[in-house]
């Protein structure tokens, strides 16, 4: 009986040491007002200029990181259009509207990895976005930090 019983407890032992990996993969994610927030779904679009446009979807939000290019490097912000940052949350009556622009906002998106033969994008993102249409709902300006997207899969424009 003590076999038996010996049998079991090891078999139980094993049995509950198993471990459920859950892959973050692709992943768009940051710091959003220092509080974390994760894109439910994401994907990137090589537009035909050149461009790069990397979108992350949660339920009422929206998050659109824009460069002039896929090239790995440090894109700034607020200083043209053609580097820029668009964030949207819609929920019921409240629809709040952040973005970066030419004397609007600052912060950076940085390329550190576009992957061809993959089609895949990797990188880093910072940004303070203003407020654009004003809306009391939301603060003046919108913060993201330790922004990071992991092997988005990119698209090319139709």
């Amino acid at each position: 009986m003590k076999k038996i019983a010996s049998l079991f407890l090891i078999l139980i032992a094993t049995i509950s040491c198993t471990q459920d990996i859950t892959r973050n993969n692709p992943a768009l994610q940051g710091l959003k007002d220092e509080v974390l927030w994760r894109a439910k779904d994401s994907q990137a679009v090589l537009e035909s200029n050149g461009s790069l446009t990397i979108t992350g979807l949660t339920q009422y939000e929206t998050l659109v990181l824009t460069t002039a290019a896929s090239a790995p490097a440090n894109y700034g912000l607020g200083v043209n259009n053609a580097n820029r940052v668009s964030y949207n949350f819609s929920k019921d009556d409240i629809d709040l509207n952040y973005a970066t622009g030419p004397g609007m906002g600052d912060g950076e998106i940085v390329i550190t990895d576009f992957d061809e033969s993959n089609m895949t994008v990797t990188g880093t993102f910072r940004f303070n976005a203003e407020n654009v249409d004003g809306n009391p709902a939301g603060g003046e300006v919108l913060n993201f930090r330790e922004g990071h997207f992991y092997k988005v899969p990119v698209i090319p424009a139709l």
